[in-house]
């Protein structure tokens, strides 16, 4: 049976148990294999047989928990918009929320002994007066937990929505109740609750917008990473030059690529030779040959002859798109400890509601018999502190800063277990010497025969200074540091594969492999186990 894999984003979940809700109720649909649900990144990834279950039918299955669900797109600029207006109605909401609350908290913290000096306007002190300002932020501002609370119970199960719908209601509800007690008697003062639930919401409020803040943090590294792709591509069609968005781009097609051109998709050379530096993808700093029959990469960078090469994987199949896939499934995936989040936040709340209840009989039959006030703060207490939002989006966030900040320096992990297993690493092995380098070439030793070393240097840099490959670069710098001077050459010529040859103070410089030496005729043999020595300790002779 074909299996398929697709990513569902997902909006609207606001604590780790919306997410196993929707992991379960998409497990059960028939032809679904596997179904996880990430609360960070907002996804659900599912693998399923196309035979027996539709992408359309996954999307019903999240709307009817109560949730929006949509097919993330590869583009998705629209939805980085739709988070950042999102975001800004989430500042909004919270704005307005503390500017009601805080006269409340201003009557609150001014009834303490100890901070009996502060003054405080005798209005704040009326209950109608604190009925209007908790009311907005009770049931206008705090709708979206209603109405969370509501798909949750609707569909036989608990959410956070749930508890904080049940916390700040008693306490607005047993004030509202106490209010009402007080009318015709203006000097019977009681002790209202109004400040707790409005500054309870407030407080939420702040804590998702943090928590936003952190899911909408898209992986930096992720977008570095297609930042590198090139927009355009030259390609041949119908015998004509003609650039292209790098979307257009099919398998087959000859792209021309300039020095100092990206390349456009992955390819093989079919005309020309050049330098391509790869460094992007390997580390090593120094290019590599390419010549007709050769594997490119898109996204390495062309350094100085002109390539025709034909496209063999483009879009998402090139080497860099399967690269940003890899770091996109690791910052999805779960790590062992979160499947135990998962399952602990799948029966948290039921269990949460029962202790809160315990714990407001106890103390309203034992502690404090009677005193149903002093009972209902516990009991309010119990169910906000109580949230396992921590719990569920903790791990995942630590996953997404994790994979994503390894891969903006260059390592990949494949998965989130792999991550987690990290701390166990005693031995690190590297097959590469450009990825455990500064990737940049310099100058170490100079070695002569016959010539002072200060002219030899000045003809060398002076040969390499119109070269743009990265060990011309190294030399020509070297050179300077040393404080030669460096004369411009009469004549330059580069012979890719080889090496360069230059009229410098009319003599003739050759710079280049063992391959250029014996094209002309020079006897390097006897230097040969000196090179070697070198070599062996890393360096390119």
């Amino acid at each position: 049976m074909e299996q398929k894999q697709t990513t569902i984003g997902i909006t609207g979940m606001t604590c780790a148990a919306c997410a196993t809700r929707i992991e379960k109720g998409l497990n059960k649909l028939p032809g679904v294999t596997k179904a996880t649900v990430n609360l960070a990144l907002e996804t659900a990834h599912v693998e399923y047989a196309p035979s027996e279950v539709s992408i359309e039918e996954m999307v019903r299955k999240v709307d009817k928990l109560g949730y929006k669900a949509a097919l993330k797109k590869e583009e998705e600029h629209g939805e980085s918009e739709q988070r950042q207006k999102e975001l800004t109605r989430q500042k909004q909401k919270l704005i307005a929320s503390a500017i009601l609350s805080f006269p409340l908290l201003w009557a609150m913290v001014s009834h303490f002994s100890f901070t009996s000096f502060i003054w405080l306007p005798e209005a704040l002190m009326n209950p109608w007066v604190q009925l209007a300002l908790a009311t907005p932020v009770q049931f206008i501002i705090g709708r979206q937990f209603y109405e969370g609370a509501y798909k949750a119970l609707r569909n036989g199960s608990a959410n956070m929505d749930v508890l904080v719908a049940l916390g700040t209601s008693a306490a607005y509800f047993y004030s509202l109740y106490l209010t009402i007690q007080s009318i015709g008697n203006p000097h019977h003062m009681v002790d209202m609750y109004y400040e707790t639930s409005a500054v309870l919401i407030t407080l939420i409020l702040l804590g998702k917008l943090f928590e936003a803040l952190a899911k909408g943090r898209t992986s930096e590294a992720i977008k570095t990473l297609m930042g590198l792709q090139a927009k355009t591509a030259l390609i041949i069609r119908d015998n004509q030059e003609i650039t292209v968005p790098i979307e257009e781009v099919v398998v087959g097609d000859i792209m021309v690529i300039k020095p100092g051109e990206k390349v456009p998709a992955d390819g093989e050379v079919v005309e020309g030779r050049s330098a391509v530096d790869e460094s992007m993808l390997t580390g090593e700093s120094i290019p590599v040959e390419k010549q007709v029959g050769e594997p490119l990469f898109g996204a390495t960078v062309n350094k100085n002859g002109v390539l025709k090469a034909k496209a063999t994987k483009v879009g998402r199949e090139t080497a860099l798109a399967q690269i940003i896939k890899v770091v996109e499934e690791a910052q999805g995936s779960k790590a062992p400890i979160q499947r135990v989040a998962d399952k602990i936040s799948g029966i948290f709340v039921p269990i949460v509601v029962g202790i809160a209840v315990v714990v407001f009989l106890i103390w309203y039959l034992w502690i404090a018999p009677g005193d149903f006030a002093n009972a209902l703060e516990k009991l309010i207490a119990v169910l906000v502190i109580a949230c396992p939002c921590a719990l569920g989006l903790a791990t995942p966030t630590s996953i997404m800063a994790g994979s994503g900040r390894a891969a903006e320096l260059g390592i990949l992990f494949k998965g989130g277990e792999h991550l987690e297993a990290a701390h166990k690493v005693e031995v690190v092995m590297v097959d590469k010497t450009g990825t455990v380098t500064k990737g940049k070439p310099e100058l170490t030793d100079v070695i002569t025969e016959g010539i002072e070393e200060s002219t030899f240097l000045q003809l060398v840099g002076s040969a390499e200074k119109n070269s743009e490959h990265p060990l011309a670069e190294a030399i020509v710098s070297g050179a300077v540091e040393k404080g030669t001077s460096i004369p411009t050459a009469e004549q330059f010529e580069a012979i890719p594969g080889y090496g360069i040859r230059a009229i410098v103070e009319g003599r003739e410089v050759l710079v280049g492999t063992r391959k250029l030496m014996d094209q002309y005729g020079i006897s390097v043999n006897h230097v040969f186990e000196t090179m070697n020595q070198l070599e062996q300790k890393g360096k390119t002779a």
